[in-house]
Protein backbone atom coordinates (compact mmCIF):
# COMPACT_ATOMS: atom_id res chain seq x y z
CA UNK A 1 0.00 0.00 0.00
CA UNK A 2 2.97 2.41 1.06
CA UNK A 3 4.71 2.00 -2.14
CA UNK A 4 1.47 2.47 -4.19
CA UNK A 5 1.39 5.48 -2.42
CA UNK A 6 4.51 6.85 -3.23
CA UNK A 7 4.50 5.69 -6.97
CA UNK A 8 1.38 7.95 -7.18
CA UNK A 9 3.31 10.27 -5.79
CA UNK A 10 5.90 10.23 -8.20
CA UNK A 11 3.82 10.14 -11.08
CA UNK A 12 1.95 13.46 -9.71
CA UNK A 13 5.37 14.82 -9.44
CA UNK A 14 6.52 13.95 -12.78
CA UNK A 15 3.14 15.38 -14.12
CA UNK A 16 3.28 18.70 -13.13
CA UNK A 17 6.77 18.93 -14.03
CA UNK A 18 9.89 20.73 -12.92
CA UNK A 19 9.02 23.95 -10.20
CA UNK A 20 10.32 27.41 -11.56
CA UNK A 21 11.84 29.47 -8.46
CA UNK A 22 10.38 33.10 -8.99
CA UNK A 23 13.19 35.03 -9.24
CA UNK A 24 13.62 38.07 -6.83
CA UNK A 25 15.35 41.59 -6.65
CA UNK A 26 16.07 42.88 -3.28
CA UNK A 27 15.64 46.03 -2.86
CA UNK A 28 16.96 48.83 -0.27
CA UNK A 29 15.09 51.61 0.27
CA UNK A 30 14.44 54.85 2.23
CA UNK A 31 11.80 55.81 4.02
CA UNK A 32 9.23 58.11 1.80
CA UNK A 33 11.37 57.34 -1.59
CA UNK A 34 11.75 54.73 -4.41
CA UNK A 35 8.84 52.44 -3.21
CA UNK A 36 6.61 54.97 -2.18
CA UNK A 37 7.51 56.96 -5.38
CA UNK A 38 6.36 53.80 -7.63
CA UNK A 39 3.47 52.43 -5.97
CA UNK A 40 2.20 56.17 -6.58
CA UNK A 41 2.68 56.67 -9.65
CA UNK A 42 1.12 52.94 -10.75
CA UNK A 43 4.48 51.46 -12.32
CA UNK A 44 4.55 48.13 -10.36
CA UNK A 45 1.68 46.36 -12.14
CA UNK A 46 2.73 43.27 -14.29
CA UNK A 47 5.98 42.23 -12.51
CA UNK A 48 7.31 39.01 -13.89
CA UNK A 49 9.77 38.72 -10.68
CA UNK A 50 9.06 39.81 -6.85
CA UNK A 51 10.44 42.90 -5.52
CA UNK A 52 11.24 42.13 -1.64
CA UNK A 53 11.95 45.32 -0.10
CA UNK A 54 13.93 46.71 2.92
CA UNK A 55 14.02 50.08 4.36
CA UNK A 56 16.77 52.19 5.74
CA UNK A 57 17.36 54.94 7.87
CA UNK A 58 19.80 56.92 5.59
CA UNK A 59 22.39 55.49 2.74
CA UNK A 60 24.80 54.80 4.68
CA UNK A 61 23.69 51.38 6.55
CA UNK A 62 21.78 50.72 3.03
CA UNK A 63 24.84 50.70 1.22
CA UNK A 64 26.42 48.43 4.08
CA UNK A 65 23.70 45.82 3.77
CA UNK A 66 24.16 45.95 -0.18
CA UNK A 67 27.68 44.97 1.12
CA UNK A 68 27.02 42.45 2.91
CA UNK A 69 24.96 41.08 -0.06
CA UNK A 70 21.65 41.47 1.91
CA UNK A 71 20.20 43.45 -1.03
CA UNK A 72 20.76 43.69 -4.85
CA UNK A 73 19.83 47.31 -4.99
CA UNK A 74 19.03 50.11 -4.08
CA UNK A 75 19.41 54.29 -4.13
CA UNK A 76 21.45 56.79 -2.53
CA UNK A 77 23.34 60.19 -3.30
CA UNK A 78 26.63 60.90 -5.23
CA UNK A 79 27.97 61.70 -1.46
CA UNK A 80 27.57 58.23 0.38
CA UNK A 81 27.99 56.24 -2.91
CA UNK A 82 31.31 57.77 -3.22
CA UNK A 83 32.32 56.68 -0.05
CA UNK A 84 31.03 53.20 0.02
CA UNK A 85 32.94 52.74 -3.56
CA UNK A 86 36.56 54.15 -2.46
CA UNK A 87 36.08 52.00 0.78
CA UNK A 88 35.75 49.13 -2.06
CA UNK A 89 32.33 48.21 -1.91
CA UNK A 90 31.41 45.96 -4.84
CA UNK A 91 28.74 48.84 -6.10
CA UNK A 92 28.34 50.44 -9.27
CA UNK A 93 25.80 52.82 -10.06
CA UNK A 94 23.45 52.09 -13.08
CA UNK A 95 20.73 54.29 -13.40
CA UNK A 96 21.26 58.55 -12.53
CA UNK A 97 19.20 61.56 -11.53
CA UNK A 98 19.71 64.88 -11.20
CA UNK A 99 18.12 67.40 -9.08
CA UNK A 100 18.07 71.16 -8.45
CA UNK A 101 20.05 72.09 -5.11
CA UNK A 102 17.97 73.99 -3.43
CA UNK A 103 17.30 71.85 -0.32
CA UNK A 104 20.81 70.67 0.27
CA UNK A 105 22.27 73.88 2.01
CA UNK A 106 24.02 74.99 5.24
CA UNK A 107 21.76 76.63 7.25
CA UNK A 108 21.90 78.87 10.22
CA UNK A 109 19.52 80.61 12.51
CA UNK A 110 17.22 83.63 11.55
CA UNK A 111 19.11 85.90 13.89
CA UNK A 112 22.65 84.97 13.29
CA UNK A 113 25.85 87.10 12.68
CA UNK A 114 26.95 84.96 10.35
CA UNK A 115 26.24 85.95 6.85
CA UNK A 116 28.98 84.91 3.91
CA UNK A 117 30.61 81.46 3.77
CA UNK A 118 33.21 83.65 4.65
CA UNK A 119 32.10 83.98 8.05
CA UNK A 120 32.27 80.33 9.05
CA UNK A 121 35.93 80.46 8.98
CA UNK A 122 36.68 78.85 13.04
CA UNK A 123 32.65 77.92 13.17
CA UNK A 124 31.00 74.73 14.46
CA UNK A 125 28.62 72.74 12.01
CA UNK A 126 26.81 70.05 12.10
CA UNK A 127 26.11 67.55 9.69
CA UNK A 128 27.10 63.70 8.66
CA UNK A 129 30.66 62.70 7.87
CA UNK A 130 31.00 61.44 4.09
CA UNK A 131 26.74 63.00 3.72
CA UNK A 132 26.09 65.03 0.85
CA UNK A 133 25.74 67.78 4.03
CA UNK A 134 29.42 67.32 4.01
CA UNK A 135 29.97 67.76 0.67
CA UNK A 136 28.49 71.18 0.45
CA UNK A 137 30.41 72.66 3.17
CA UNK A 138 33.31 71.52 1.10
CA UNK A 139 32.44 73.00 -1.79
CA UNK A 140 31.37 76.21 -0.39
CA UNK A 141 34.62 76.57 1.42
CA UNK A 142 36.25 75.77 -1.75
CA UNK A 143 34.40 78.66 -3.74
CA UNK A 144 35.14 81.35 -0.82
CA UNK A 145 38.99 80.29 -0.83
CA UNK A 146 38.93 78.89 2.52
CA UNK A 147 40.35 75.11 3.49
CA UNK A 148 38.66 72.20 4.58
CA UNK A 149 39.91 72.76 8.01
CA UNK A 150 38.99 76.16 8.59
CA UNK A 151 35.86 75.18 10.25
CA UNK A 152 34.73 72.56 12.98
CA UNK A 153 32.31 69.56 12.26
CA UNK A 154 30.30 68.08 14.49
CA UNK A 155 29.16 65.00 13.26
CA UNK A 156 25.83 64.49 14.36
CA UNK A 157 22.45 63.09 13.01
CA UNK A 158 19.80 65.09 11.24
CA UNK A 159 17.58 65.18 14.51
CA UNK A 160 20.39 66.16 16.60
CA UNK A 161 22.06 68.18 14.35
CA UNK A 162 18.88 70.44 14.50
CA UNK A 163 18.64 70.63 17.99
CA UNK A 164 21.91 71.33 18.35
CA UNK A 165 21.47 74.42 15.91
CA UNK A 166 18.49 75.36 18.14
CA UNK A 167 20.46 75.49 21.11
CA UNK A 168 23.49 77.41 20.08
CA UNK A 169 25.90 74.08 20.32
CA UNK A 170 26.79 75.02 16.85
CA UNK A 171 26.70 77.79 14.72
CA UNK A 172 25.62 76.44 11.44
CA UNK A 173 24.01 72.85 10.15
CA UNK A 174 24.68 71.41 6.69
CA UNK A 175 21.54 69.40 5.76
CA UNK A 176 19.15 67.73 2.53
CA UNK A 177 15.64 67.62 2.15
CA UNK A 178 13.39 67.01 3.56
CA UNK A 179 15.16 68.60 6.44
CA UNK A 180 15.85 72.14 4.78
CA UNK A 181 11.85 72.65 3.59
CA UNK A 182 10.95 71.62 6.95
CA UNK A 183 13.01 73.84 8.75
CA UNK A 184 12.59 76.56 6.30
CA UNK A 185 8.83 76.45 6.65
CA UNK A 186 8.76 76.40 10.74
CA UNK A 187 11.10 80.01 10.22
CA UNK A 188 13.83 78.20 12.34
CA UNK A 189 16.30 78.65 9.78
CA UNK A 190 18.29 80.62 7.44
CA UNK A 191 20.04 79.18 4.08
CA UNK A 192 23.72 80.63 4.06
CA UNK A 193 24.71 79.12 0.65
CA UNK A 194 22.96 75.91 -1.28
CA UNK A 195 24.29 73.70 -3.26
CA UNK A 196 23.33 74.93 -6.46
CA UNK A 197 26.38 75.85 -8.82
CA UNK A 198 28.99 74.07 -6.95
CA UNK A 199 27.48 70.67 -6.31
CA UNK A 200 26.25 68.60 -9.33
CA UNK A 201 23.09 67.37 -7.92
CA UNK A 202 23.45 63.64 -8.81
CA UNK A 203 21.80 60.53 -7.17
CA UNK A 204 21.88 57.31 -8.26
CA UNK A 205 20.39 54.13 -8.28
CA UNK A 206 22.82 51.66 -7.61
CA UNK A 207 23.72 47.91 -7.58
CA UNK A 208 26.07 45.61 -6.10
CA UNK A 209 28.67 43.73 -8.66
CA UNK A 210 27.21 40.06 -8.38
CA UNK A 211 23.50 41.28 -8.87
CA UNK A 212 24.54 43.32 -12.25
CA UNK A 213 26.04 40.35 -13.44
CA UNK A 214 23.15 37.73 -12.20
CA UNK A 215 19.96 39.72 -12.14
CA UNK A 216 20.45 42.32 -15.24
CA UNK A 217 17.29 41.79 -17.15
CA UNK A 218 15.61 42.19 -13.61
CA UNK A 219 17.67 45.64 -12.85
CA UNK A 220 16.97 46.78 -16.59
CA UNK A 221 12.54 46.29 -16.20
CA UNK A 222 13.17 48.04 -12.43
CA UNK A 223 15.45 50.73 -13.94
CA UNK A 224 12.45 51.27 -16.72
CA UNK A 225 10.06 51.38 -13.46
CA UNK A 226 11.86 54.08 -11.85
CA UNK A 227 12.25 55.83 -14.49
CA UNK A 228 8.35 56.00 -15.52
CA UNK A 229 7.79 56.78 -11.53
CA UNK A 230 10.97 60.00 -11.64
CA UNK A 231 8.55 61.44 -15.07
CA UNK A 232 5.26 60.41 -13.11
CA UNK A 233 6.42 62.85 -10.17
CA UNK A 234 8.03 65.63 -12.49
CA UNK A 235 5.21 66.00 -14.39
CA UNK A 236 2.82 66.68 -11.16
CA UNK A 237 4.31 66.69 -7.71
CA UNK A 238 1.50 66.91 -6.01
CA UNK A 239 -0.43 63.39 -6.01
CA UNK A 240 3.48 62.18 -5.20
CA UNK A 241 3.20 64.92 -2.02
CA UNK A 242 0.39 63.70 -1.17
CA UNK A 243 1.47 60.33 -0.52
CA UNK A 244 4.56 60.89 1.11
CA UNK A 245 3.29 63.44 3.54
CA UNK A 246 0.94 60.44 4.55
CA UNK A 247 3.38 57.80 4.62
CA UNK A 248 5.99 60.45 6.62
CA UNK A 249 3.78 62.54 8.65
CA UNK A 250 4.82 65.67 8.00
CA UNK A 251 2.84 68.82 6.46
CA UNK A 252 2.08 68.59 2.99
CA UNK A 253 3.73 71.74 2.43
CA UNK A 254 6.90 70.21 2.90
CA UNK A 255 7.14 67.70 0.45
CA UNK A 256 4.99 70.12 -2.33
CA UNK A 257 8.29 72.48 -1.49
CA UNK A 258 11.30 69.79 -1.58
CA UNK A 259 10.14 67.80 -4.97
CA UNK A 260 8.75 71.50 -7.29
CA UNK A 261 12.17 73.06 -6.62
CA UNK A 262 14.15 69.82 -6.76
CA UNK A 263 12.47 69.00 -10.11
CA UNK A 264 13.98 65.77 -9.77
CA UNK A 265 14.55 64.17 -13.42
CA UNK A 266 16.58 61.03 -14.95
CA UNK A 267 19.61 61.71 -17.26
CA UNK A 268 21.79 59.06 -18.95
CA UNK A 269 25.17 58.14 -17.44
CA UNK A 270 27.16 59.74 -20.41
CA UNK A 271 30.38 61.92 -20.08
CA UNK A 272 28.77 65.13 -18.24
CA UNK A 273 27.60 62.43 -15.59
CA UNK A 274 31.34 60.91 -15.26
CA UNK A 275 32.98 63.84 -15.23
CA UNK A 276 30.68 65.56 -12.44
CA UNK A 277 31.28 62.10 -10.38
CA UNK A 278 35.25 62.37 -10.53
CA UNK A 279 34.97 66.07 -9.72
CA UNK A 280 33.29 64.70 -6.44
CA UNK A 281 36.03 61.81 -6.05
CA UNK A 282 38.63 64.91 -6.50
CA UNK A 283 36.85 67.08 -4.29
CA UNK A 284 37.00 64.27 -1.20
CA UNK A 285 40.50 63.26 -1.83
CA UNK A 286 41.99 67.02 -1.81
CA UNK A 287 39.51 67.39 1.61
CA UNK A 288 41.67 64.55 2.55
CA UNK A 289 38.24 62.58 3.02
CA UNK A 290 39.72 59.66 0.64
CA UNK A 291 43.70 58.52 0.20
CA UNK A 292 44.22 59.15 -3.01
CA UNK A 293 45.83 55.74 -3.05
CA UNK A 294 42.25 54.52 -2.56
CA UNK A 295 40.43 57.03 -5.00
CA UNK A 296 38.26 55.00 -7.82
CA UNK A 297 37.92 56.77 -11.04
CA UNK A 298 34.43 57.71 -11.91
CA UNK A 299 34.12 55.60 -15.44
CA UNK A 300 35.03 52.34 -13.48
CA UNK A 301 32.12 52.57 -10.67
CA UNK A 302 29.36 54.11 -13.16
CA UNK A 303 27.69 51.59 -15.35
CA UNK A 304 26.17 53.52 -18.52
CA UNK A 305 24.56 50.71 -20.10
CA UNK A 306 21.51 50.92 -18.94
CA UNK A 307 20.53 53.92 -20.62
CA UNK A 308 18.27 52.91 -23.73
CA UNK A 309 16.34 50.70 -20.57
CA UNK A 310 16.00 53.60 -18.43
CA UNK A 311 14.73 55.80 -21.28
CA UNK A 312 11.47 57.13 -20.76
CA UNK A 313 9.29 56.28 -23.42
Amino acid sequence: MRARLLAALALICLGLGPARAEEVLRVGDQRGNARALMEAAGVLEGLSYRLEWSEFPAAAPLLEALNAGAIDVGGCGDAPFTFAAAAGVPVRAFLAFRNRQDGLAILVAPDSPIRTVADLKGKRIATNRGSIGHQVVLAALEEAGLPADSVRFHFLPPADAKLALASGAVDAWSTWEPYTSAAELAGLVRVLRDGNGITPGLSYAVASESALKAKRPLLADFAARLARARAWALADPKPYAAVWSKLIGLPEAVPLRWFGRAAYRTVPIDAEVIADEQRIIDLYVRAGLIPKARAPRAEAILDPSFTDAAAVR
